[in-house]
Order: C-alpha cells, then sequence, then structure tokens
C-alpha cells in the first residue's frame, strides 16, 4: 500500500550508491529503475522506494512527487 511518507521519501531520499549517487529516487531515469526491476532491487527500504518510484514513472505520475522535494 503506498503511504504518503512513501511519495516524500522517494522525493528526498538520494541514491546512495552508483552512477546516480546524490539524485533524488524521483529524478532517476526510468531505464536505471527498470534494469534494477529485471535484476533486483536491493534490500530494505530503499529497494521498497526504488519499486514504487519505477510505479510511479510508469504511470506518469512524476508530477505528484517532485513539489515535495521543496518542502
Amino acid at each position: 500500500m503506498l503511504e504518503q511518507q512513501d511519495l516524500i521519501d522517494i522525493a528526498r531520499t538520494q541514491m546512495p550508491f552508483g552512477k546516480y549517487a546524490g539524485r533524488p529516487l524521483i529524478d532517476l531515469p526510468e531505464e536505471y529503475l527498470l534494469w534494477f526491476a529485471k535484476k533486483e532491487f536491493p534490500k530494505g527500504r530503499l529497494g521498497h522506494l526504488m519499486a514504487i518510484t519505477l510505479e510511479i514513472k510508469i504511470e506518469g505520475l512524476e508530477g505528484l512527487v517532485k513539489p515535495l522535494k521543496k518542502q
């Protein structure tokens, strides 16, 4: 189930490693998230948030999350 805190965390949590380290999860390219979906998302909260981020991007709902980056 999608929680409000998940959306806030997706907007504000930075990718901690890899090619896109330091970028907020919502700003990760969809192709990068799809690659993780094929291989395996990281364990724990980060992987959970990355999976939700991919769904948000697939559905074209990024506009709901991006305003949360500034608050």
